[in-house]
């Protein structure tokens, strides 16, 4: 179940976002306080939030790796939003 999740994550991040928070507890072990901040990652940076929310839960905090992991989420995540609007330019 866990590998079906990553791969949905990588092809339909915000299906998968979705699963992981009706099925898992890990979006409220990561943000706890608040659901802005699922909701406003739902919207603009779904896989970023789906691997913020890992990596708080299984490392603790954003630190090594994680932080690497993190910023290749953003990166991909940003450049689903940049490939778009050229696509629609063009």
């Amino acid at each position: 179940m866990p590998c079906v999740i990553a791969l949905l994550a990588l092809l339909f991040p915000r299906v998968a976002l979705v699963l992981v928070f009706f099925l898992t507890n890990y979006i409220q072990k990561a943000f706890p306080d608040s659901l802005l901040w699922p909701l406003l990652g739902f919207v603009f940076l779904p896989l970023t939030t789906l691997v913020y929310a890992w990596a708080i839960n299984v490392a603790g905090a954003i630190t090594g790796v994680y932080l690497v992991i993190l910023i290749l989420a953003v990166l991909f995540d940003l450049g689903l939003l940049g490939g778009s609007a050229r696509w629609r330019r063009d």
